[in-house]
């Protein structure tokens, strides 16, 4: 049923949540795991009018990425699934939706969690927005 799950990842609990849920389908169909993670262009624009600050943060935000990336990754070999990666820039939802596109993604297992942040009740979280944005199926992978 499942060829291709894409999983973004930042990290975090939700992530590593939704990383397990990723694994168990993709092992149970054979399915390969797109593992993304998202440097998000709203961070390093907030960050841009600093000077040496922006530098700074868009290396963290580098290393942030590799460490996500390279943790699901050893997840996935782990779980002896076929797995594949990618950085993108961008806003995060609008990201996902288009590597989804790009590639023929069949389910983004994507994580959610339980609190939320008072930007989040603002403005909406990166989850709702995916859920908005994209016509993959989406599994919401909660903590």
């Amino acid at each position: 049923m499942y060829h291709d799950l894409l999983i973004p990842t930042d990290g975090s609990d939700a992530s590593a949540t939704a990383l397990d849920h990723g694994m168990e389908i993709a092992s149970s169909t054979g399915a390969t795991v797109h593992l993304l993670h998202v440097v998000d262009l709203g961070t390093e624009m907030s960050a841009s009018g600093l000077g040496n600050i922006a530098d700074d943060l868009t290396d963290t935000l580098d290393e942030d990425a590799e460490s996500a990336l390279t943790q699901a990754e050893e997840r996935a070999d782990e779980a002896g699934v076929t797995s594949e990666r990618a950085v993108l820039e961008g806003f995060p939802d609008d990201a996902i939706h288009q590597y989804s596109a790009d590639n023929g993604i069949d389910l983004i297992v994507i994580g959610e969690s339980e609190g939320s942040t008072l930007s989040e009740q603002l403005f909406g979280s990166t989850t709702e927005d995916v859920l908005d944005s994209v016509t993959t199926s989406v599994l919401v992978a909660r903590e």
